[in-house]
């Protein structure tokens, strides 16, 4: 186990740097304009953070005791299609969840 010690170390030490990654952006370069190249690349972070969320969820659900299962996985290839053919993310989200649902009822 644990000690309360080391959890409150590893607290305030995530605390420090997660102030230290938003400081860094908003306080010492928040007024500054910033080269494009790197406006470039900060365009793709909600696209690269998203799938290394919902990856995990579709591959290794909890519920299922992190076995992959046909309903998750449809409803993820729902959803990628969706969202590529009509650049609507609600509608991909909604498709992906009406796919899901009706895959877990169906299935089981």
């Amino acid at each position: 186990m644990i000690s309360s010690t080391t959890i409150w170390i590893v607290i305030a030490a995530m605390g420090v740097g997660s102030f230290g990654l938003r400081f860094l952006f908003l306080g010492l370069i928040g007024d500054r304009d910033l080269p494009p190249w790197v406006l470039r690349h900060l365009r793709y972070t909600a696209v690269a953070v998203l799938p290394g969320l919902v990856a995990p969820l579709v591959m290794w659900p909890a519920a299922t005791g992190g076995q992959t299962d046909s309903a998750r996985l449809s409803a993820a290839l729902v959803t990628l299609v969706v969202g590529y053919i009509t650049k609507n993310i609600l509608a991909a989200i909604f498709a992906g969840a009406a796919v899901l649902y009706l895959g877990l009822y169906l299935i089981g």
